[in-house]
This record gives C-alpha cells, sequence and structure tokens, in this order.
C-alpha cells in the first residue's frame, strides 16, 4: 500500500481545526484515497479518517464513529474499539502483525497497553524487527488483559507512530492447546510453546541405574522409535561446532532424553495443534525450555533439537537454559568467560541444526552479556522483555506524582514474598532502603536499585489489579493517569532505556 506523507502538515492542521483534537503528526497519512491519523482530546484519543471531497463519499462503513465536516474535509471520528482495531488492521496492513521469521529481533511486552509509541522509537534504525504485541496467558491474567487487548493496543500505538515497517506479535509461554486457539483468534502470529511443566529437572541427579530404568520407560510409541533406534541414532555420532566436536556417550544420551523426552513430545503435540488450528493462516513457532531449574547443556540442546526436527516439527527460535541467573529486571548474575564458552556451543548449535535464532528469555536489562551474544549469533537472535518497560513507566510515575510511587512502592514491599513464588529473583527487603525521609527528587533513582526494581517487577500484577474495600482499582487509574499526563515523558524514558539494550548489540 502506498503511503503519502506530503501534505501531512496541511492535513494536521485542518483536522486540529475540524476536531478540536490535538493530532499526532507522526499518525497524519494518506493512504488508499483517505486521510488518517490519530488525536487526542481530554486524554481520550480516536482513529480520524477523512476526505477531502467534502461530501463523506469514500469513507468506510466497516468504522463505527460520528461524522464531523469542515476546512473542506469530512471526517470520521472512530473510538478506539475492538471492531474499529479489526476493521483498521484490514484496511492498513502495517498495523497488523506479520511474520518475522529469522529477521534480528526484539520482543517488546508491554503490560499496560500504552508502550508502543517508546518501543517503536527505540527500535526504528536499530536492525531489529520489533514483536510490539507480546504477553504471556500468565501476564494476561496479572494484568486482566486478553490477547485481544494485546494486539489492539499495539495496532493504536502503531498507528499513533506512523509505523509502516512491520512488527510481530508473540503469545508467549502458552502451555495448553486452548490458549494457542485464543491468541490465534485474537490474530497473533508467533506462538512460543513452553514444555517446562514436562523436563524432568531431577534427570541430572539420576545414577545410571536410575537413568536406564527410567529411559526405557519413556513413551517411545509415541515418540516414534524404538529405544534401540534412539541409541543408534544417537551414541557415538559426532557433531562438529566448529570449536569442538561432540558426541553423546550411553550416559549423556540416556540423560537428555530423560529429562528432556517429556517436553518433545508435548511441543510436538501444540506445534500439530497449531498447525490445525491455524488452517493456513500464517504463524511461526519458537520453542522454549528456559524455565527450568538446571542448564540446557550443548548435548541436550541438540538432543531437543534433532528429536524435533525429526518428528516434523519446524521452528524459528529456541530458548535453551542458560548457565547463570536470568533474574528479572537485573544484569546476568554469573561467570562471564563460562556463559561465553556455553553460549558459544548453543549458537554453533543453532547454525549446525536449521539455522533458528537464539531467544534470550527474561532478556532485559543483561547488559553485561549482549555484546557477547550479538558476538556469536549475528543476526540469529530474539531478545525478549517485558517486566523492564513497566519499570521504566513507574519510574516516571516516581518522577510526577511522588506520593503516588510512595504508595505503590509500601505496598509492593508488603506483596513481594507472595508474589515472587512464580519468578526467578533474590531481592531481600532488608535490603530495600526507607524512603520515607528520601527527598521526591532522589525516587527515580530507586529504578536502579538491584533490590527495589525486582520488587517492583514481580508485583505489577498486584499493583495492577488489587480493588479497594469500597470497590474501584486501588493503583492502576491513578497510575495511568500519570502516564496520559506525561505522555512524552513516558515514550522518551523507555525509548532511552531500550535503545541502550539495542545500541550494545551493534
Amino acid at each position: 500500500m502506498n503511503i503519502d506523507r506530503t501534505n501531512s502538515a496541511k492535513y494536521r492542521a485542518s483536522l486540529a481545526a475540524v476536531t478540536g483534537m490535538d493530532i499526532y503528526s507522526a499518525s497524519v497519512m494518506e493512504a488508499g484515497g483517505l486521510i488518517w491519523a490519530m488525536g487526542s482530546k481530554d486524554f481520550e484519543k480516536f482513529l480520524l479518517i477523512s476526505t477531502t471531497c467534502g461530501c463523506g463519499c469514500g469513507l468506510l462503513p466497516d468504522f463505527e464513529g460520528s461524522g464531523v465536516c469542515g476546512e473542506g474535509m469530512a471526517v470520521k471520528v472512530c473510538a478506539l474499539t475492538h471492531d474499529n482495531a479489526v476493521a483498521l488492521r484490514k484496511a492498513l496492513p502495517f498495523t497488523a502483525p506479520q511474520l518475522v521469521g529469522l529477521s534480528r529481533s526484539v520482543g517488546c511486552g508491554d503490560r499496560l497497553g500504552v508502550a508502543t509509541p517508546g518501543h517503536i522509537r527505540a527500535a526504528r534504525g536499530s536492525g531489529f524487527v520489533p514483536i510490539l504485541a507480546q504477553q504471556s496467558i500468565r501476564e494476561m491474567e496479572r494484568t486482566g488483559r486478553t490477547p485481544e487487548n494485546v494486539i489492539d493496543d499495539a495496532t493504536w500505538g502503531i498507528m499513533q507512530e506512523g509505523y509502516t515497517d512491520g512488527y510481530g506479535s508473540d503469545a508467549d509461554h502458552l502451555k495448553q492447546p486452548e490458549y494457542i486457539d485464543s491468541c490465534l483468534a485474537a490474530g497473533f502470529t508467533l506462538f512460543t510453546v513452553d514444555p517446562g511443566d514436562h523436563v524432568d529437572n531431577a534427570a541430572h541427579g539420576y545414577d545410571d541405574a536410575e537413568l536406564e530404568a527410567r529411559f526405557v520407560k519413556l513413551p517411545f510409541a509415541d515418540l516414534g522409535i524404538t529405544a534401540d533406534a534412539m541409541k543408534a541414532a544417537y551414541e557415538g555420532k559426532e557433531f562438529d561446532l566448529g570449536q569442538s566436536v561432540l558426541s553423546f556417550d550411553h550416559h549423556s544420551l540416556l540423560k537428555a532424553a530423560v529429562k528432556y523426552s517429556g517436553a518433545v513430545l508435548h511441543t510436538v503435540g501444540m506445534y500439530r495443534h497449531l498447525v490445525e488450528a491455524a488452517a493456513g493462516r500464517p504463524y511461526e513457532l519458537e520453542v522454549s525450555v528456559d524455565e527450568t531449574e538446571t542448564p540446557t547443556t550443548a548435548l541436550e540442546h541438540i538432543f531437543i533439537a534433532s528429536e524435533l526436527k525429526r518428528l516434523g516439527v519446524e521452528w524459528v527460535s529456541l530458548a535453551p537454559r542458560f548457565v547463570g541467573r536470568f533474574e528479572k529486571g537485573v544484569d546476568y548474575i554469573g561467570d562471564l568467560s563460562e556463559f561465553e564458552a556455553r553460549f558459544a556451543e548453543h549458537a554453533a548449535i543453532a547454525k549446525l541444526l536449521g539455522g533458528y535464532k537464539i531467544s534470550l528469555h527474561s532478556g532485559s536489562d543483561k547488559f553485561s552479556i549482549y555484546p557477547i551474544v550479538a558476538r556469536y549469533t549475528g543476526k540469529l537472535v530474539h531478545l525478549k522483555t517485558a517486566g523492564t518497560s513497566y519499570l521504566e513507566a513507574v519510574r516516571v510515575v516516581a518522577a510526577c506524582d511522588p506520593a503516588l510511587f510512595r504508595e505503590i512502592f509500601a505496598f509492593a514491599y508488603d506483596r513481594y514474598e507472595t508474589d515472587k513464588a512464580t519468578y526467578h529473583v533474590s531481592a531481600y527487603m532488608e535490603r530495600v532502603p526507607d524512603i520515607s525521609g528520601m527527598d521526591d527528587k532522589d525516587l527515580p533513582g530507586l529504578l536502579d536499585h538491584f533490590d527495589v526494581r525486582q520488587m517492583l517487577h514481580v508485583t505489577f500484577g498486584s499493583v495492577l489489579t488489587t480493588v479497594k474495600p469500597e470497590g474501584g482499582l486501588l493503583f492502576r487509574d491513578r497510575f495511568m493517569d500519570v502516564l496520559r499526563r506525561n505522555e512524552e515523558l513516558h515514550y522518551e524514558t523507555l525509548a532511552a532505556h531500550m535503545k541502550h539494550h539495542l545500541e550494545l548489540f551493534g
């Protein structure tokens, strides 16, 4: 579709005069014979569709809205509803998610539904394709959102920024087939399957006898192979990674098979369900085994990828569990030289066994490892972030409404021990500073404190959804109002933070 911005300044002025709105300059464009823009009035946003023919002819009937005329224009003013978002994705295809494939990509989780403009500003010119609609079912449940909300919020942010370069969407950490169905219906294109519940995390501690006993009980019929055939396929086979040659002995094969065969089988089932449910619609797959108790060794990575290939699964990215600690909201914790040695193996395996991307989950704020990752992956990398964008929104609240931030801080302090249960974090509340006597101007700096970051990170769901005893949400409405009233500060704060991530990849 041809996009023309030649007269955008003139149209912006006319639309502002006709509607009485503030018009987002980046959103104004001509496409399909119509003028498109986003406007805001009293902190409420609208989609504007207009024509200069004066009579309103040609305005698309699929959009619900009211008409207004003036300045030689007929304008349809449309609320940001789900139906209008669906219509917009049909009318302007660049607002719809697409396949990203093997392009270098960054996942931009948005727990608030208002971060997309900041994410776009960070991604422009970075060499990364942004995954602008990304959220796990777990996060949706904790924030009271739906798959439709996630796609729609990204759509409006893309329109607001006039971003036409293409973006992806990620239905993250899916564990059940029904979640595939709901995310497909919403328009997601990337599906991240999480078979972590089917990994035998105790396999590293089994002796040879236990491994042998568990190996012979694996569901070989479902896996489409016999025990003897699996042994013959792997034992003694060499895999040349360039810097080293790896091979399975009997013990390492048994350990890999016992640990990951259940996960492989679950992934195959999810993939086959996706293929059938998609019914010809575009999709792509990521496989994630990062949320496990023990690291994925190089040989285990080879086993997972080889078995998935044997069983007909196609994927664009895979997330192993790396050595060290990938905790939420903070830099990598561990020996960097050990990480580099092991990561080099994972990157080489990905290139050897199909040329897929290595995915970094809980990837935000891991500044010390990004140059290492870039060195070994080139463009075959996917960086997945989410909570760090929420933390930058909290930073804006700290700067613009210190009283609200102090309330959220105290609430998060009390909720941390409960909310941390499903996260990899190591903050200790005794290390969290007492802020009662702290000057307001110093509050935003708390977002750089290790323990404070993790405390605020894992309590996001409680902060956004807790209801007051008398009714109404305790924090969310005020939180969102601060971001609406300080919109540009929010976008620029977030963009600067995300740019810092991407620049370190070179």
